[in-house]
């Protein structure tokens, strides 16, 4: 199955609007891995305060996605198909080339591999960063992090042997979800701004744009 946008150059545009707002920004490199941490409650909440204000600072905006378990992959889908919707399709890709290509991820697995694919084709199991290195690879993209992280705001994840033909940006916050992210614009952003501002003053948790 196969799905495209009708606009790609604008789309394309978007993503390059993005990558000049953090052009400044320092990346690490990046270590395929499987989720073995999950934070406090309130250690994530204060990540995600540091998240949001890492996106006001650069006029991004997030687009929420779902907490099932599928986010990095609505994330991803929303990054190129404009929509999380095409989650499933997301995932089956990222699983055919941990299967075709065991050996470039088997060393980062420390559980069975097999065990291990055949679980992360599961509807609701949670992608890792495993899994995004096998979705730069397969849709040879640089997949962008802006990250909750205190000692690292920015991540990238570049395809191992081919040149990146497009950027996916993806906020993550702590270790637990991800989403897409997008530049500031317009009256989104005036609408935006005032959200922010009035939560920080009357000191509420901020959940903007929930799917």
């Amino acid at each position: 199955m196969t799905y495209a946008t009708q606009n790609e150059e604008e789309y394309a545009g978007l993503d390059g609007a993005v990558a000049r707002r953090l052009s400044n920004l320092s990346s690490v490199p990046h270590i395929p891995r499987i989720n073995s941490f999950i934070p406090k409650l309130s250690d994530a909440s204060l990540d995600h305060q540091r998240l949001l204000q890492r996106l006001n600072a650069y006029g991004l905006y997030e687009v929420k996605v779902s907490g099932d378990g599928n986010c990095q992959f609505r994330a991803l889908s929303d990054q190129m198909y404009r929509s999380p919707d095409h989650h499933k399709h997301v995932r089956k890709e990222i699983v055919k080339q941990l299967k075709e290509c065991r050996s470039l991820y088997e060393a980062y697995v420390p559980m069975k591999y097999k065990h291990y694919y055949k679980k992360m084709a599961k509807s609701g199991e949670w992608g890792d960063h495993v899994t995004l290195q096998a979705a730069a690879d397969k849709f040879v993209a640089k997949i962008c992090l802006l990250t909750s992280f205190r000692e690292t705001c920015f991540v990238e994840i570049v395809p191992r042997y081919q040149a990146p033909q497009r950027e996916l940006w993806l906020s993550f916050w702590s270790e637990v979800h991800y989403n897409s992210i997008y530049e500031l614009q317009g009256q989104f952003l005036t609408k935006y701004m005032k959200v922010f501002y009035t939560s920080i003053i009357l000191g509420y948790r901020l959940d903007l744009f929930e799917a």
